[in-house]
């Protein structure tokens, strides 16, 4: 029942890799995972087969869920592109509150910490901006790929960082979701898992430092990439899948708004609920 209940899981948090405003580490919290997952993948070869057998259904729920809720996420941004990433908008906005309390869980905000915040939102925003100009939108191959597993994974080792939305900027989202809908193994699947499992292995530890050494700051860098993100979702920009607000009338306007609260919403309540298991755990 266990090993059932786990698969479960992974396809929950499967969610924080294909929904824009949801972290797939976030749900790995709320689930009582992410803490054990973190310290595996930081010391891997301590008790390797036990963390491997236990971690096993979850990766199987994980791969189960992007099958089944990559065609109708497709689906609905290819008919109601505005209104859903106007939802997808509000879902990050209602996730900020609960990163805002944790970036100061631990000690008081400083004035570095809100240098932080502000540079890291300027400069990410323009950088996020400008890249697909300079640099035209990344492209949809093999290496494309790992890219989108690399920032995949660190959605997975970061609580409250998005990849998606980085995924929508950089042209990436819709062909990945093509590629789990198609069950592409080789040009889809393959080099996600490589790109997530080379920056697990390379980041874990080094993230299991930052947070423990520099709690604050980190948190504070990723809010403001966050609201940078989020900015450039519903700004039109030179990105393959930027909003596109041609032929938007008063009644895509008024879903939209819905659609914001909604999201707003659902950001909220996960938060709501990762506080919720945070205080069960503590």
């Amino acid at each position: 029942m266990g090993w059932f209940i786990r698969v479960i899981k992974g396809v929950v948090i499967s969610l924080g890799f294909i929904l824009p405003g949801v972290s797939g580490g976030v749900l790995a919290a709320i689930l009582g995972l992410y803490e054990r997952m973190l310290h595996f993948l930081a010391h891997v070869t301590r008790d390797f087969k036990g963390n491997f057998l236990f971690f096993l259904p979850v990766a199987i729920g994980g791969v189960l869920g992007l099958v089944l809720l990559s065609n109708p996420l497709e689906y609905l941004l290819d008919r109601w592109q505005v209104v859903v990433l106007w939802g997808f908008a509000g879902a990050i906005v209602g996730t900020l509150p609960a990163l805002l309390r944790e970036s100061v869980s631990r000690g008081r905000r400083d004035r570095t910490d809100v240098v932080w915040l502000l540079g890291t939102f300027v400069v990410g925003g323009v950088a996020l901006y400008l890249l697909p100009a300079a640099a035209g939108n990344v492209p949809a191959n093999f290496l494309g790929f790992v890219l989108a597993g690399a920032l995949i994974a660190l959605g997975v080792l970061v609580p409250g960082l998005s990849p998606s939305n980085l995924l929508l900027i950089l042209g990436l989202f819709t062909p990945m979701l093509q590629g789990f809908r198609d069950r592409d193994l080789v040009g889809t699947f393959l080099p996600i898992a490589l790109g997530a499992v080379a920056a697990l292995l390379a980041f874990s530890k080094l993230m299991e430092r930052l947070i423990d050494r520099h709690h604050s700051r980190v948190y504070h860098f990723i809010i403001g990439l966050v609201l940078a993100s989020t900015v450039l979702i519903v700004v039109p920009t030179q990105s393959a899948e930027a909003i596109d607000y041609t032929g938007a009338g008063v009644g895509t306007v008024v879903a939209s708004v819905i659609a914001l609260a909604a999201g707003l919403g659902l950001g909220l309540w996960t938060a709501r609920l990762e506080a919720k298991y945070k205080g069960a755990a503590a």
